[in-house]
């Protein structure tokens, strides 16, 4: 028994090494591909390094998710093929040790993992992701960092557009200013030898100083209509030095988060469900609404009242007389104009209106798919994470060959595949093509009989070339798919 919980912290320190370092280094690579994605709103905004690090933060603990699974399966799958190379998993078979017993450390652990993970989803990654989007959004927003080049115009300062045909040092000479801040029928001009600019100490204006310069101003009265014929009037004026006063602020300034509390990313599973169920309740009172007004159909004839007749499914009309083929053949010709003028309209204004609801639908049932998909995925990651154990355990056991050559391109290969098959469901089921339920299940439905196979290949013994065994597995599939086959005809049969 003693030889056996020594086997259980060998074990478990192969395994618990391997899956740190894979998990951290999986994290470094997600966040790398994450820094890539968003570069171009993260260069250049003079952002310092505490809110960049605090943005780092929370992206990779938003990675978390995605990393968690690749380094079990790269973790289970190393640990395993390392000890079969070194013959150490052989001898404890060989001890009577079976494979069950030799992962049953890696079971408890993973499985203390996967209940983990689920309360880091629904707990810590609202949070983190609230965070997240928050600095995103607030970076974004940020102005950009001051660096006017030479050669070419600088857009960076809003209603600005300045040149500078080269610098020395802090002074900037031949410049020329476009400024349309007051509009562009208000632009004027400015251009000067020298010129230097600073920042205010609240860091909030632009202080530009100009040295010997003119300036073309527009003098058009907005309020008034000009033709392309007249001659706009302008103002020139020449100076030796002209101060101007720019807003710019270039603090940053952290938004409030006030706007993604509502958002599917920052609930937990009690508020996806309550979302889920008021959006349901919502669309239902919406359909039932319009099935009922559908059930009423009013013609107007738009000469009188008189000549207005509701019809039903089940009434034919309030006046049995009255028919409106009847009353349209008998109008002049000016009415029937204004006739067909006014059901135009009508029937326009209902085809406008009936769009309007039918894209409110769409909406609340695209939001009640987007929560319904956050909520299940806290239980198909857990579950997830278990799977992939039974994959690279068995799968490790199996091919016997340790390093990292062959274990990590074979995890990195099944990762991938789990990914375009996860993909596949996520999409099927936020475009409501599948079930929530199908769609989000459909990657561990997939990888929990591959899971099963090759657990009992490793556990009897048997390698992935063993073609009787899937000829006897496919056969078994065969036999029951003709069972019920012949069972449905069956049916049909006494039925008949």
């Amino acid at each position: 028994m003693a030889g056996l919980k020594h086997i259980d912290r060998y074990t478990l320190s192969k395994f618990l090494k391997t899956f740190f370092a894979t998990f951290f280094g999986a994290v470094f690579i997600f966040l790398m591909q994450f820094s890539i994605r968003y570069v171009d709103d993260l260069v250049g905004k003079g952002v310092g390094i505490g809110v960049l690090g605090e943005f780092f933060f929370y992206a990779a603990l938003s990675l978390v998710p995605m990393a968690l699974p690749l380094s079990l399966l790269i973790g289970s799958l190393m640990t395993f093929s390392n000890l079969g190379e070194k013959l150490e998993l052989l001898a404890m078979k060989a001890a009577g040790i079976s494979l069950f017993r030799v992962m049953a450390p890696l079971i408890i652990v993973v499985s203390m993992i996967s209940i983990g993970s689920f309360f880091f989803a629904n707990n810590v990654l609202p949070k983190s992701q609230v965070k997240m989007w928050t600095l995103l959004f607030s970076i974004r927003q940020k102005s950009p960092e001051l660096d006017i080049p030479e050669g070419s115009f600088y857009d960076g300062i809003d209603g600005q557009q300045i040149y500078v045909e080269r610098k020395r040092g802090e002074l900037m000479l031949n410049v020329l200013i476009y400024d349309y801040s007051q509009g562009f029928n208000n632009a004027r001009i400015l251009i000067a030898d020298t010129a230097t600019i600073r920042m205010t100490d609240d860091k909030k204006n632009l202080v530009l100083n100009l040295y010997s310069g003119e300036c073309f101003e527009s003098s058009q009265d907005d309020s008034k209509q000009h033709s392309t014929k007249d001659v706009i009037p302008y103002r020139h004026e020449s100076f030796s030095h002209k101060q101007i006063l720019i807003a710019f602020d270039a603090n940053f300034n952290m938004l409030s988060s006030d706007f993604l509390e509502t958002q599917y990313v920052s609930k937990k599973i009690d508020q996806l469900q309550e979302t889920v169920d008021s959006l349901n309740r919502s669309v239902e009172t919406l359909r039932q609404r319009e099935i009922k007004n559908a059930r009423f159909v009013t013609y107007y004839t738009g000469v009188s009242d008189s000549f207005r007749v509701s019809e039903t499914p089940t009434v034919t009309a309030h006046v049995p007389h009255l028919h409106p083929d009847s009353v349209f053949a008998g109008l002049s010709h000016n009415a029937k104009l204004l006739v067909t003028n006014r059901t135009r309209q009508e029937v326009t204004q209902t085809r406008t209106l009936v769009e309007q609801r039918y894209y409110d639908a769409e909406w609340m049932l695209s939001e009640m798919r987007r929560n319904g998909i956050e909520r299940l995925k806290r239980f198909t990651l857990a579950f997830a994470c278990f799977i992939f154990l039974f994959i690279g355990a068995p799968l490790g056991a199996i091919i016997r060959k340790g390093g990292m050559g062959w274990p990590l391109v074979s995890s990195v290969l099944l990762f991938i595949t789990y990914y375009i098959i996860d993909n596949t469901g996520y999409k099927m089921a936020r475009e409501g093509i599948w079930s929530l339920e199908a769609g989000m299940w459909f990657s561990s439905c997939i990888l929990l009989p591959i899971g099963i196979v090759l657990t009992y290949l490793a556990a009897t013994e048997k390698k992935l070339s063993d073609y009787k065994f899937f000829r006897d597995l496919f056969g078994f599939f065969g036999n029951v798919r003709e069972a019920l086959k012949f069972k449905r005809r069956k049916k049909t049969t006494e039925l008949a």
